[in-house]
């Protein structure tokens, strides 16, 4: 999986807006305001293409025993977000793209009722 594909993938799921809050290295995508995926862009021009998302608990825990490429969230709650190595691991893209959706899902599931309305 590249950026652009990482992006376009991310960017066409309902109510989602990129955004660089931190700085102008770190893409952020949030659906409501609320973060889904980060990534730092100098780690994927260095060839180190690594997300941060956010995952169930003990789902989180299963996937980092299981996979090489998934540790603890860096920089993030370890309880709750992951990060997975993409393109040099053993995180497939199906994987990934598995685990995208189940960020949002988990980020939208936790969304007030009247956002989910909008």
């Amino acid at each position: 999986m590249h950026i652009e594909q990482l992006r376009d993938f991310c960017i066409a799921k309902k109510g989602v807006t990129e955004h660089f809050p931190f700085d102008e290295n770190t893409l952020v995508f949030k659906v409501m305001n609320k973060i889904f995926l980060l990534t730092g862009l100098n780690n994927w021009e260095q060839g180190e293409s690594k997300v941060n998302l956010k995952c169930n608990p003990e789902r989180a825990i299963e996937l980092r025993e299981e996979y090489e490429g998934i540790s603890a969230g860096f920089h993030m709650n370890k309880k709750h977000w992951n990060t997975v190595l993409l393109n040099a691991s053993d995180v497939s893209d199906d994987l990934a793209t598995e685990l995208i959706n189940h960020s949002y899902d988990l980020v939208v599931k936790g969304l007030k009722k009247n956002y989910k309305q909008n």
